[in-house]
């Protein structure tokens, strides 16, 4: 409704920010998915890993809900606090060398971002052109001066975390190693001796991670680096560097070797009383192997991440179907689709789909016998049976007409989990 004010009382005004602020905050998890789209689509610089980009969504909404509780409730600059999410965020960007400008850059873009969202709700509103005005004027002013304000609170944090990571004992080593993994010519020998570590051999990739509980575990990644060259039946030390304070990356030298013994690295991992994960990359030679192996590595990695497998532990490149896995992962959405046009109800989220995919998975990759694929399981042939023919029925077509596709399907719900499955909301 109109209010009819020439000049709009600032209590009113600031009553009607609130209102849409409060509104904004009841969409908080929507909203900060579509800042964090477009943060992710203009800077490059940010698209890390599935971690990092977590991270960034945490940092996101934790700048969002403080700024809207700032309107919603009058709160003053000077009794502000930066988000823990925010502060963690720039330290992790320091640590990944992203440049501070993409962090800066960022802040603007995401300002931006929510003033459009704010002033296209403010637009739908019943009220005057005059107190629409002095609503928009509110939130611009403090949406303004808080991003400045927490602009400077992440800039010191990063510039700070900066110093420390690059004063570490394998800054040099870590930065001869990226200068590695992007060039294509051979490196100069006195690379090879700042990092102690040949080119001209066989290389096996792996990066490793533990769970972020807050403390910095590169001594532990370290030690693990080396526990799996050993398994790996390396005879020199591997070439560790850190990645971030809880992840790091790590060459084994095979000397002359292509081949590696997967059961034992395997059961190296598996045997540890941590919660390391591995990503393993295939043995390649050379200066063009150091960069290919770390590739694959950084592939299974990401795979890895985005699994649901709580008890895997270890994954390497070359598994059956992961290759083809990484490439339908770089468009999930798009993946997601697919998948549910081939399994139709069989890609839900739920227990019962996961039971007759798992079925139906281990039922084709058994030559489609139900005989073995009850061993398998462990379960009684009719049992098998009678999933398989569930399986078609939800599908309401036979397996055989698309086999390919529904194995490839089947394979990108197992690597891929809730990621490409639907769920009630879908």
């Amino acid at each position: 409704m109109g209010t009819g004010m020439e000049h709009a009382d600032q209590d009113v005004v600031d009553r009607w920010a609130a209102a849409v602020a409060a509104e904004l905050n009841r969409r908080l998890t929507t909203e900060t998915l579509a800042i964090k789209k477009v943060l992710e689509a203009s800077i490059t610089e940010l698209r890390g890993d599935a971690r990092l980009l977590e991270l960034l969504g945490a940092s996101i909404e934790g700048n969002l809900d403080t700024i809207l509780h700032t309107l919603q409730h009058n709160i003053a600059a000077e009794h502000l606090e930066a988000p823990a999410a925010a502060m963690e965020y720039a330290r992790r960007l320091a640590q990944h060398g992203v440049p501070v400008n993409a962090l800066v850059r960022a802040y603007r873009l995401g300002q931006r971002t929510l003033l459009d969202i704010a002033l296209s709700e403010v637009e739908v509103t019943n009220l005057d052109a005059n107190l629409r005005l002095s609503v928009a004027h509110r939130i611009v002013s403090v949406v303004s001066d808080y991003i400045d304000w927490i602009s400077q609170q992440v800039v010191d944090v990063y510039e700070h975390e900066r110093e420390r990571w690059l004063a570490t004992r394998s800054s040099l080593r870590t930065v001869r190693v990226r200068e590695l993994l992007r060039e294509e010519d051979a490196p100069a020998p006195e690379t090879e001796a700042d990092i102690g570590y040949a080119m001209g051999q066989q290389h096996l990739a792996v990066i490793l991670w533990l769970p972020d509980t807050g403390k910095e575990r590169i001594a532990d990644l370290e030690q693990a680096a080396h526990a799996i060259a050993h398994c790996a039946g390396a005879r020199r030390s591997p070439l560790f560097v850190a990645f971030d304070r809880v992840s790091g990356w790590a060459w084994i030298p095979l000397g002359g070797r292509s081949t590696i013994d997967r059961s034992q690295i395997r059961s190296c991992v598996a045997e540890r009383a941590d919660s390391l994960s591995v990503a393993v990359g295939t043995p390649a030679h050379g200066h063009s192997g150091f960069r290919e192996s770390h590739q694959r590595a950084q592939l299974a990695h990401d795979i890895a991440l985005l699994s649901d497998a709580a008890d895997r532990r270890i994954t390497f490149y070359d598994e059956p179907g992961l290759p083809t896995i990484a490439l339908l992962s770089k468009n999930i959405e798009e993946t997601k689709r697919w998948v549910a046009e081939i399994l139709g109800p069989l890609a839900a989220n739920t227990d019962s789909a996961q039971r007759l995919r798992c079925t139906l998975r281990e039922f084709l990759s058994r030559g489609s016998s139900h005989k073995a694929a009850a061993e398998v399981l462990n379960l009684h042939y009719n049992t098998v049976k009678y999933r398989i023919k569930k399986a078609e029925d939800e599908r309401r077509r036979p397996i055989g007409t698309d086999r390919l596709d529904v194995e490839l399907a089947l394979q990108a719900c197992q690597w891929l989990g809730k990621s490409v499955l639907m769920t009630e909301q879908d």
